[in-house]
């Protein structure tokens, strides 16, 4: 990683994005650390997927700053964010669906020599090598994702639970500093989601990965994000541990809905 463990390395900096007179995002601030789960929640249209979409660069924000690794982003691409090293699922799963599962994870690193016309004339065996150093990649994230038995399957064939999985093969196939997951536990079935839970420890621990998750399952939040962050009506609302979360009287009124008094 290129940051220390508890270095702030991706900045949101008084960041608005509006949409004619609604205020989708409205000068929220806040700062994700390497090697953290950070979670961010609030009830629907509280601005936390636009805010994903200006992290990476699907919507242009109309002030404000985003500082990744010391470096502003928010007037860069979304292919150039990718090479920056920032990963991002969306809430429904975007597989290709009449490919396999391990083709899938194959197409995900960029800049394959395989994509250059002259190489494939020219340059056949370091093509081949390739593709050899990434299906080897490939099949060994399958087996930490426990996709294996299904490597040779239509992605499109794969239940709900399985496909999130898929999603999260995918960003580890880009090598991230950060992946940002919208609703991963979204159709999910409990047996998946420990599994999917367990999974994204595991990276967070071994790997260092820092993940910025939206997620409207509390127990899910509760239990695996450190430090939380709510949105309410595009504002930052709150920000801390699980339990001040738990306990602030703000985000009880509105969003908890005393679930946790």
């Amino acid at each position: 990683m290129s940051a220390g463990s508890n270095t702030p390395f991706l900045s949101i900096r008084d960041v608005h994005k509006h949409f004619g007179g609604i205020r989708a995002v409205d000068g929220v601030s806040f700062e994700v650390s390497t090697g953290r789960i950070t979670g961010l929640i609030g009830p629907n249209g509280a601005g936390k997927t636009t805010l994903f979409n200006l992290i990476t660069a699907i919507h242009r924000l109309d002030k404000g700053e985003i500082v990744f690794l010391g470096e502003r982003i928010d007037g860069l691409r979304p292919d150039q964010i990718f090479h920056k090293k920032v990963f991002r699922t969306f809430q429904v799963t975007r597989e290709f669906q009449q490919m396999t599962v391990l083709e899938n994870l194959m197409i995900v690193p960029p800049e394959q020599v395989g994509e250059r016309i002259w190489y494939t004339w020219f340059r056949q065996g370091l093509i081949r090598n390739q593709e050899k150093e990434i299906q080897d990649k490939a099949l060994e994230i399958l087996e930490f994702t426990d996709l294996i038995p299904l490597k040779d399957d239509y992605a499109g064939t794969l239940s709900g639970g399985q496909k999130k999985l898929l999603e999260l093969a995918k960003s580890m196939m880009a090598d991230p500093e950060l992946v940002l997951l919208d609703e991963p536990g979204a159709g999910v079935n409990p047996v998946l989601m420990k599994k999917l839970v367990d999974k994204i420890r595991t990276l967070q621990e071994t790997k260092q990965m820092a993940f910025l998750l939206i997620e409207h399952d509390m127990d899910l939040i509760m239990s695996l994000c450190d430090p939380v962050i709510v949105m309410s009506e595009g504002k930052k609302l709150a920000e801390g541990t699980p339990e001040e979360i738990k306990k602030d009287e703000r985000v009880l009124e509105a969003y908890l809905g005393g679930q946790y008094r």
